[in-house]
């Protein structure tokens, strides 16, 4: 299966402190043509419950029904690569004004690279 960037699918997402999962929705970031047909990864990041203690850059969806979803949700900035085959299913995909809003936040998580910096000037 193919997933775009801003795809909502369900994936089985790992708890931090068990080696257990749970079936959750995830946002796909990256591109097929890029990474994930050459290594068959998909680089994600979190969709939880609005009712979630809010983190900083959390998004608010705000189109529910062409998300997919069922709850009030935000894409939480932890992002993450999972093999294809582990995703599941796509339910549904963000709108224009929630893909901004993504991509103003991962804007500011990657602004050191946006501001001309690279990597060989890091010490």
């Amino acid at each position: 299966m193919i997933y775009k960037p801003f795809d909502v699918v369900v994936v089985p997402f790992p708890f931090t402190d068990a080696a257990r999962s749970k079936r959750r929705p995830a946002l796909v970031l990256s591109q097929n043509k890029n990474i994930g047909d050459e290594i068959e990864h998909s680089v994600l990041a979190m969709i939880t419950s609005l009712k979630n203690e809010p983190w900083p850059l959390d998004c608010t969806i705000i189109n529910k029904k062409q998300s997919g979803l069922t709850a009030p949700s935000v894409v939480r900035m932890k992002l993450f690569t999972l093999d294809n085959r582990f995703i599941l299913r796509k339910i549904g995909q963000l709108t224009k004004n929630d893909r901004n809003q993504v991509k103003r936040s991962l804007l500011q998580i990657f602004d050191y690279l946006q501001a001309g910096h690279t990597f060989k000037n890091v010490n």
